[in-house]
């Protein structure tokens, strides 16, 4: 997962990226990069690390003008550890353009060998972001060639980029001279939405958190497979440009990834939360008596509003019982499973008195690998408590993510091929219960009767773009970033 942005402004836009950067910092900590155009030249600064460490006071005059992008960089493909694979990406010709993107392209081995061989184009890294610009490229070339530069011809590219390309892709591009260009993919599975500022400038974020955060009113979500073309001037175009868009979000952004504060193709981040322990709820009382419950304890962060409303629910108090230190990173940023494991007593520290003589239920978003949710249950037992039980607002993640998060391969997810009572066995708690996949997807999609469905691989593994095949998945685990143990989350935010 990453977090873009773009602005087109009648105002210097350097500070209004970086502050919709710093609100979209969850979707990615690994690199940040800011571009803006003045008078068609382009100004790029990027870096491997966190916004706030990556911009400094010198780097930020140095990106003048009016209109610009941004990205904070989660890797999925490529060089982690390279600072050429950092966001955004440029290519000379045509124009000059500019692109940043959220998501994973699933053929982009074989668009590499078409760019190479039949379009003449040559790519640099391993970043399947760089492929999807030169594929743009192309194909805006080919639509100008012998026509003007004007939004139909943009739009004309998109189309012919979407006949071509395959996976996930949430993208904003600048082209020299000409403006900001917009779009996504046909099923919509990252997420994308636009929106507009006291003075007219218009902005194109991941979350509508970055549009708030920053002063401005949400418009509308980007439709999935839908183009969208500002002008440098503020006009806005917009067309569809995909032959059968379907609106099929990421469950898992509503699960975990975006901000609670968030609404995502029209349903609100915290109220799919809300929804997601009420359902669980049913499960817990089906698994575990309410009379053995003492308490309802989250595993900060994200767990939060399904533990309260499950709690409610049970009628049983709700418990803060771990502290989070907010200066540790998150745990799947982090090189090695060895560091991540002594990590997590370093970010999370027990209440002891929440605990002590107590049968504790600890509320989870997900469990992935298994290995901190193994960790948190010892740190519940060493604080005293009696008995531990573990609910997971998410039910088991069984297949790897193919669209733009880094799941690890299936053979490192902890319910692959295990039923619910070896995965209790191997985390050490006394009860686990998991939401069920199709409480889960109608409890938020009864949010927005207009949705499609969702991309809910890594539950049901059903690849929505229908092109995913074991040989597909086991090929690219092997070309997994080379920080190999990355993980989106490991029972923790």
């Amino acid at each position: 997962m990453c977090g873009i942005v773009g602005v087109v402004s009648n105002a210097p836009v350097n500070q209004l990226i970086y502050d919709a950067l710093l609100l979209l910092q969850h979707r990615g900590q690994d690199a940040a990069g800011i571009a803006t155009q003045a008078e068609r030249k382009f100004f790029i600064h990027k870096a491997r690390g966190m916004v706030r460490d990556v911009f400094r006071t010198r780097n930020m005059r140095a990106l003048p003008g009016n209109a610009g992008l941004g990205q904070v960089r989660y890797p999925t493909a490529g060089d982690a550890y390279s600072v050429a694979e950092a966001q955004p990406f440029y290519v000379n010709a045509p124009y000059g353009i500019l692109l940043v993107h959220n998501g994973n392209l699933t053929n982009a081995r074989q668009l590499r060998s078409e760019l190479f061989s039949t379009d003449h184009r040559h790519t640099n890294t391993s970043s399947d972001s760089e492929v999807l610009l030169n594929v743009l490229a192309h194909e805006l070339d080919r639509a100008t060639r012998d026509a003007k530069m004007d939004a139909q011809s943009i739009f004309q590219a998109v189309r012919q980029v979407h006949r071509r390309v395959q996976g996930s892709y949430a993208v904003v591009a600048m082209i020299a001279g000409h403006g900001l260009l917009a779009f996504r993919d046909p099923f919509g599975i990252r997420p994308l939405c636009m929106g507009t500022g006291a003075d007219g400038n218009v902005m194109i974020a991941s979350e509508s958190v970055a549009l708030e955060g920053t002063l401005h009113q949400f418009g509308r979500d980007i439709a999935p497979g839908e183009a969208v073309f500002v002008t440098l001037g503020g006009a806005v175009h917009a067309c569809q440009c995909a032959e059968n868009p379907r609106r099929m979000p990421c469950i898992f952004e509503y699960v975990y990834l975006a901000r609670p504060d968030s609404v995502l193709d029209g349903i609100s981040v915290y109220q799919a939360r809300l929804a997601l322990g009420e359902t669980l709820a049913k499960r817990v009382i089906s698994t575990v008596p309410p009379g053995e419950i003492d308490t309802v304890i989250p595993i900060p962060e994200s767990s939060r509003p399904s533990a309260m409303q499950l709690a409610q629910l049970l009628g049983k108090p709700y418990r803060e019982g771990f502290v989070k230190n907010r200066y540790v990173g998150r745990t799947f940023i982090m090189p090695g499973q060895e560091v991540r494991k002594k990590s997590v007593r370093q970010k999370l520290n027990a209440i002891a008195s929440e605990f002590k003589g107590r049968n504790v239920l600890l509320v989870d978003d997900s469990i992935v690998r298994g290995t901190t949710s193994r960790e948190i249950v010892q740190m519940a037992r060493d604080a005293g408590a009696r008995r531990v039980y573990m609910a997971s607002a998410a039910p088991p993640v069984r297949y790897p993510n193919v669209y733009g998060i880094d799941m690890p391969t299936a053979q490192e997810l902890v319910a692959h091929d295990r039923s619910a009572e070896e995965i209790r066995a191997l985390i050490g708690c006394d009860a686990l219960i998991y939401q069920d996949v199709d409480a889960m997807k109608k409890a938020i999609g009864g949010f927005n009767p207009g949705l499609d469905g969702f991309d809910a691989s890594c539950f049901d593994g059903v690849y929505v773009t229908g092109d995913i095949s074991a040989e597909d998945v086991a090929r690219m685990n092997a070309n997994r970033t080379q920080e190999k143990s990355a993980t989106p989350h490991d029972d923790d935010e």
